[in-house]
């Protein structure tokens, strides 16, 4: 296992997980986690702006391993990584404070616009204050992905800003003190981002606008019933496929291409209700979820067995953290103690 290249990838522990998170990455980490060395990182550290609903968050560290678990990502021969439980991410977050200009943090386009989205959120959303944690997980992230030294980092497209400030953070170290870190490579997922079911550009549990993976057959046929399908038309007019989102969906998830070609020219030339479209994609996504039922009640009814995923995993963890930060430490010269 040495051997191979680490991978070190992430979700923020702020609910169930939904299909956006398994197009977008958990379908390329089950398909990754066998060929690579691999950490998946429940971070809890990274949901300051859900600290006045801790019981949230810690119900939400239990629905991530779950959906982890139900995809097919295997916790022996991956490690599930509780954040908060691996102290060295604060130790090493600290150091790399030292030496990480504001400037770089502020020139975050993905922290921007999260911190607006707090400070003035859409009609109906909750106004939140910045709290500092929130201002500085990006410090936190650089130091997620640099302690496994990992040399990949599978992630939506809106993170590719985080990997470039930690690529730059690694040279940064590696040229001013010693080679410690290898400079980390993205890798974006197949579907780069899935619209929420309302045609907003993103999902979100704050919108109301997802599919989870959890959801049972009704619940998918009643939200997919009531998904956007672009602008009004008659059932027999010609529409735009790229102004239909189920198309986006059928594309990321329906594995006959051919039959979804043949929808998209007859929509464009002659019409295709929408509910025919919304017919063939609540069976694609239930024949698709179904698996993933199966495997969740399993260890919905064994959770000493999701424990036990957590534990092991962190564990592991916690073994290659101590190796990086004697690396780190002994690299700043701060073994204090070992001089006399």
């Amino acid at each position: 296992m040495t051997e191979r290249k680490r991978i070190l990838t992430g979700i923020r522990p702020t609910g169930a997980l939904h299909l956006g998170h398994y197009a977008g990455a958990l379908e390329n980490w089950v398909r990754l986690q066998h060929d690579y060395e691999t950490y998946f990182l429940i971070a809890d550290y990274q949901v300051s702006d859900y600290a006045d609903d801790i019981k949230r968050v810690r119900d939400a560290v239990w629905e991530v391993a779950l959906d982890w678990l139900s995809v097919g990502l295997d916790p022996e021969g991956s490690s599930f990584v509780i954040e908060s439980m691996v102290p060295e991410h604060t130790e090493l977050a600290t150091w790399l404070g030292w030496f990480l200009p504001v400037a770089m943090l502020e020139r975050n386009p993905t922290l921007k616009a999260e911190m607006a989205a707090m400070e003035e959120p859409e009609e109906g959303q909750e106004r939140k204050p910045v709290p500092v944690a929130f201002y500085t997980y990006p410090v936190m992230q650089v130091s997620n992905i640099l302690l496994p030294r990992a040399h990949l980092v599978p992630v939506g497209e809106d993170q590719l800003p985080h990997i470039e400030l930690t690529r730059e953070t690694a040279r940064r170290f590696n040229h001013r003190f010693k080679e410690v870190f290898p400079e980390p490579e993205a890798l974006v997922g197949r579907v780069a981002r899935l619209v929420g079911t309302d045609g907003n550009a993103k999902m979100s549990k704050s919108r109301g606008n997802t599919i989870d993976l959890k959801d049972d057959a009704a619940t998918v046929s009643r939200k997919v019933k009531r998904m956007y399908a672009g602008p009004p038309r008659e059932l027999d007019e010609p529409g735009n496929v790229q102004d239909n989102p189920i198309f986006l969906y059928l594309d990321a998830f329906d594995p006959d291409t051919d039959a979804v070609a043949g929808l998209k020219d007859d929509y464009g030339k002659s019409g295709v209700p929408n509910k025919v479209l919304k017919d063939r994609l609540t069976q694609v996504l239930n024949d698709r979820l179904d698996p993933f039922r199966e495997r969740r009640a399993y260890y919905e009814a064994r959770m000493p067995l999701v424990r036990e995923s957590l534990e092991a995993g962190t564990n592991r963890m916690r073994i290659i953290a101590r190796e990086t930060m004697e690396m780190v430490r002994d690299a700043l010269d701060l073994n204090y103690l070992g001089k006399y």
